[in-house]
């Protein structure tokens, strides 16, 4: 066994920067057996996916969130049973949905962890585990989830890696370096397959890196195109930056884009710029904060829109838009609907050649924007964007109105339901350092960063439902004393699952009313997402529970603040399947 080094932090340091030190594991599959009768996944799979399986991020390139199946509804769904449970043996947190492809289940873990599970009975079938470097500090140290692609299974590391593995018996096929992990690269995030080809995109933004998506050939490894998020010298939106900012520009990539199959075109969220004040990168500082509109064939960028400009937040808007035929206005729009971590409901539309500003509102309380003009730029309240020198409060906090987590689309209900967080403020002092390779360049002090609560608040999270059509809210439940910070998916049995709090449950609720019809006490906190699945006729419901990593910051917030708030939600990964009661 090795053991990674650790750094000499506070614990305020801890959360807000997030360095983690892990025992490394050496990376073999540990065998119980191999899978027998694999079902190999092909584009047409991935393209129209069987309603019994979940084998994309989302289950479906759209990104929506959303699974056909309604044996377990809202009528039901009170006789929700835990059918069997698998502990990981991992701390942290675990954030990756639970795959599955026709009776299998893969799952990842923190530590660079890939495990096969008979998903009927929870039963393991093998267990990849990769051995990390002995200098490796993991600002993130989490995963969420492997790529599927025929018989393999292709998994994006925190040292920065794509490793191909073999689906039946987890033995390594290939494994490529990316980039270099001393000089902060890393990555987290879901690989997208599509043709053939392994999509990723790198984190560590806060480390002053020049972001990037690029794509892997499945069968060898071999890079075939890299696209960076912030234009180089000659490239369209060059002009947006001044003198070599752009060379550590930050732009990270770190989710899963999604994918317009008719038009062949994927769509990408792309970061915050480094470091966070704007004042230390002039300009507007494409394309940070933005979705850009990518090729899949060369990587090259058809069209994007941003967001919003020169970010001095650290408001990331990696979290793809969801693809969704929208009515509005008498007309379909092909739209592309992003709750951002900016407290602005986006609704866009997107074409061949552009993507259109069509609507755009607060979904919880901000003070950062006075409006969005015609064109879709947010225009900005200077007495809240943080500058050198001075303190600077704003409205929502660092971690925005939603941060990673998925909001869903109900293709019934044709509602959006979001993971949201109300009544949380934040601010900094801005200071100009210089980069050192590997180490935070924030832009502020760590211990300057601090989570502030609204006076008189009587709750944090908050699941919301809006009618993207009319820019209405129709129904929001309301957490007290937690914040809310997990995905959401929606079922065509009219339900919505989600956990994300600090009391360990996991809830389903009525998609129509929001009224709370079931809830289940788990190990540890649940910060990834739930799934659906089918097998022998029987509907699952899976999720991953074990809390850290940003939920976890923002908990110790909440408990330094004193407001009541219960401090040990303890770690752990569990895989948790239910079932309804026979």
């Amino acid at each position: 066994m090795k053991t990674s080094k650790q750094t000499s932090v506070t614990r305020k340091q801890w959360y807000l920067s997030g360095f983690v030190a892990f025992t490394c594991l050496v990376s073999t599959a540990a065998f119980a057996g191999p899978i027998e009768n694999y079902s190999p996944v092909t584009q047409q799979r991935l393209e129209n996916p069987e309603p019994s399986n979940w084998m994309l991020y989302r289950r479906t390139y759209d990104g929506q969130g959303y699974s056909p199946l309604d044996q377990i509804n809202t009528s039901n769904v009170k006789n929700l049973t835990p059918v069997w449970t698998f502990a990981t043996g991992v701390v942290e947190g675990h954030e990756a949905p639970p795959l599955v492809n026709n009776g299998v289940m893969f799952v990842t873990t923190p530590m660079g962890q890939v495990i096969a599970i008979d998903a009927r009975t929870g039963d393991e079938y093998w267990r990849y585990k990769r051995q990390l470097p002995d200098d490796l500090f993991q600002l993130h140290p989490t995963n969420r989830g492997v790529g599927l692609w025929e018989d393999k299974l292709y998994l994006a590391t925190t040292d920065d890696h794509v490793v191909a593995l073999d689906a039946k018996t987890g033995k390594v096929l290939w494994d490529t370096k990316v980039q270099d992990y001393r000089k902060g690269q890393y990555m987290t995030l879901m690989p997208l397959i599509i043709e053939g080809k392994v999509i990723v995109g790198g984190s560590g933004g806060e480390l002053g890196v020049r972001g990037y998506v690029a794509a892997f050939d499945a069968k060898d490894g071999k890079e075939l195109w890299r696209t960076f998020t912030i234009p180089g010298e000659g490239e369209p939106g060059h002009d947006t930056w001044q003198g070599d900012d752009w060379k550590t520009g930050g732009g990270s990539a770190w989710m899963t884009g999604n994918y317009d199959k008719d038009t062949k075109t994927i769509y990408w969220g792309v970061g915050n710029a480094a470091p966070w004040p704007g004042e230390t990168h002039p300009g507007d500082n494409l394309y940070t904060s933005s979705v850009l509109a990518l090729d899949p064939n060369n990587g090259k960028i058809k069209t994007y829109h941003q967001y919003h400009q020169n970010d001095s937040w650290d408001w990331d808007e990696v979290d793809a838009p969801m693809l969704i035929d929208l009515q509005r206005d008498g007309r379909t729009i092909k739209s592309l609907i992003h709750p951002g971590r900016d407290a602005i409901f986006w609704v866009l539309e997107r074409t061949p050649t552009k993507i259109n500003y069509v609507a755009g509102w607060p979904f919880v309380a901000t003070d950062v924007w006075k409006g969005i003009d015609e064109t879709g730029k947010p225009i900005v309240d200077p007495a809240h964007k943080p500058v050198i020198g001075k303190r600077v409060e704003f409205c929502p906090s660092l971690w925005g109105g939603k941060d990673w987590p998925s909001a869903a689309y109900s293709q019934k209900t044709g509602l959006v339901y979001v993971p949201a967080n109300e009544n949380f403020c934040g601010g900094f002092t801005g200071e100009k350092v210089p980069l050192k390779a590997g180490e935070l360049w924030l832009g502020t002090k760590p211990e300057d960063i601090g989570l502030k609560t609204k006076p008189g608040a009587d709750h944090f999270g908050e699941l919301q439902a809006w009618d993207p059509a009319t820019g209405k809210k129709v129904w929001q439940h309301n957490f007290p004393k937690s914040q809310l910070f997990g995905s959401v998916t929606a079922t065509a049995g009219d339900l919505v699952f989600v956990g994300g709090t600090n009391d360990r449950n996991f809830r389903a609720f009525n998609a129509k009313t929001g009224e709370l019809l079931w809830e289940q006490k788990t190990n540890s906190g649940i910060m990834g997402m739930p799934v659906s699945y089918e097998i022998d006729g029987t509907q699952y419901i899976a999720i991953q529970s074990g809390w850290g990593v940003d939920a976890q910051r923002i908990q110790d917030a909440l408990v330094t603040n004193n407001i009541g708030i219960e401090a040990n939600v303890p770690q752990g990964g569990v895989v948790w399947v239910f079932a309804l009661k026979k």
